[in-house]
């Protein structure tokens, strides 16, 4: 009886030291990197204020339904008239896009234009398995659209470091085209 308590109290006192080490580390990096999340966040700013020659916004602000806390800045290339018809993913589907994805200060760090399967240039994903950032992007879009997204480091990969080229708290910039919706889709009713 006397070892269990012995072997309880321990596992007790390891449970609090790993969790105030993972506090302490967390901090840290809050630390570490606070100006390159200063840096981002101001960058994003920019961007949400950019305005073009008629003085309208670049770049429209997107808030999902599912995360009234969230967004990302969009910028369409097309007409979306000219695809206002086509398919538009949904959280559970399959796409393939072609992409290329850089850091706020144009630094690259990812492209489909690399790969060649399922087809030349294009990458297969399923939405609901992406950052959230390309989650809110995606549904936005229909087949056949190309934007740039910002998408803010709270939902891109936050303090995480997914990479050497992405820091914690990193704004990604995407150039993203929307090509297909790979497998069954079931369009939902209106």
């Amino acid at each position: 009886m006397k070892f269990k308590s012995i072997f309880v109290a321990a596992i007790a006192a390891l449970f609090i030291v790993s969790c105030t080490e993972t506090d302490d580390q967390d901090v840290n990096v809050w630390d570490k990197y606070a100006d390159w999340r200063e840096e981002n966040t101001t960058w994003i700013e920019q961007q949400e204020a950019l305005l073009d020659e008629a003085s309208n916004p670049v770049y429209t602000k997107v808030v999902p339904e599912w995360n009234r806390n969230g967004y990302v800045l969009m910028r369409w290339f097309n007409d979306r008239a000219l695809t206002e018809n086509n398919l538009v993913p949904l959280y559970t589907s399959t796409v393939d896009v072609k992409y290329y994805g850089r850091l706020y200060t144009d630094e690259p760090f990812d492209s489909s234009y690399t790969s060649i399967s399922p087809a030349d240039s294009v990458s297969r994903f399923q939405i609901s398995k992406t950052i959230q950032g390309w989650a809110i992007a995606l549904e936005q879009m229909h087949v056949g659209d190309s934007v740039e997204v910002i998408i803010p480091y709270q939902l891109a990969y936050g303090a995480a470091a997914p990479s050497d080229k992405i820091l914690p708290y990193s704004a990604l910039k995407f150039n993203i085209k929307l090509t297909n919706i790979a497998g069954e889709y079931i369009r939902p009713l209106n």
